[in-house]
């Protein structure tokens, strides 16, 4: 496992440099200083997008389904001349609704990131930095619709990740890279069933042969590891604009080498000033979560819990953003 995520590591990075990329710049083209802006810079947005299918006397079957995604961004930056500060606030919460299925959870975050950085000296593009990033989920998940025993939780898993370490790309173009050699990484499972599962790498609960409780799962685990990561954002065509953002992070003192994987890349395709169509990929592989393989029913075998797996997420939609730095703005003017 350990040589595939070494793997991972290696074809994750050289796709990020590249990807893209063309001889004569590979992006790395600097902005002068003339033209940062200085003080705060923020932005909100908010944005539906919906997937509809209906199907009426069709000879080749099929079911009714709808999906709805709700999303929201906010960032705030603040600029000085050898200084700043990123921070950005991302929420998605998605439904799907098959005939005659439940309601089902397709999409689920909370995420804040904030990273300080102060400039090595005016020539260069590296600098010191700290990163801060939290994430979680609004509500319940489960394996499939008609389950009754959730997987996650709000806050079960959170995850915290704190850091300081060094990021190329203070001047250059759309593109950043950050290299952390001491990062904390705490993840929080505050739920009790989940807690004496050992669900997403805690310890779980010790039972005395009867089955009860000796020892309550624990609801943290705290690693101390390595964490780089590297951003690229440019609007390859007109009215196309790529964004991809990876993580990679190994532990120092649980099996160093094994890689956590977080590689999400998007496209956004702008069809007017409100209209946009997205497509999405999310990649992710994690040591601390095991899969799980449902008992058989009518053999009555126990669930079996196996190795960690990687796990990939698609999106394709077309929604509605709206910029409501705008809104506010057009709101404000009114008389």
């Amino acid at each position: 496992m350990q040589y595939f995520s070494r793997c991972i590591l290696v074809i994750s990075i050289l796709f990020s440099l590249n990807l893209f990329s063309q001889p004569d710049s590979l992006y790395f083209n600097k902005k002068s200083k003339s033209k940062i802006d200085l003080g705060w810079n923020t932005k909100k947005e908010a944005g539906l997008y919906l997937n509809q299918v209906s199907f009426t006397n069709w000879n080749a079957g099929g079911t009714n389904s709808i999906t709805a995604i709700l999303s929201g961004n906010a960032s705030a930056k603040y600029k000085q001349e050898n200084l700043f500060w990123n921070s950005f606030l991302t929420l998605r919460y998605g439904l799907n609704k098959q005939q005659d299925k439940p309601l089902f959870k397709t999409e689920d975050v909370i995420e804040v990131i904030s990273n300080v950085g102060l400039e090595k000296s005016p020539e260069s593009n590296w600098f010191y930095s700290a990163r801060f990033s939290f994430n979680t989920q609004f509500a319940n998940g489960y394996s499939n619709p008609d389950d009754n025993d959730p997987i996650s939780k709000f806050m079960a898993p959170g995850y915290v990740f704190v850091g300081v370490g060094m990021e190329y790309g203070r001047h250059i173009n759309r593109f950043s890279l950050y290299a952390s050699p001491f990062t904390l990484k705490t993840t929080f499972v505050l739920n009790d069933a989940l807690a004496n599962r050992g669900a997403f790498g805690v310890d779980p609960a010790i039972y005395d042969l009867e089955g009860n409780v000796i020892r309550e799962g624990k609801k943290t685990r705290q690693e101390l590891g390595a964490l780089f990561t590297g951003q690229f954002e440019d609007e390859i065509f007109e009215n196309i604009k790529f964004n991809s953002r990876l993580r990679l992070y190994t532990d120092y003192l649980n099996s160093f080498g094994n890689v956590d994987l977080d590689w999400e890349f998007n496209l956004d395709m702008k069809v007017n000033k409100y209209v946009q169509a997205t497509l999405g990929s999310h990649l992710r592989y994690d040591n601390d979560i095991k899969a799980e393989v449902e008992k058989n029913e009518m053999t009555n075998e126990e669930v079996v819990i196996e190795g960690p797996k990687l796990q990939w997420k698609q999106l394709l939609g077309v929604g509605v953003i709206v910029d409501l730095d705008s809104v506010i703005s057009l709101s404000s003017s009114d008389p």
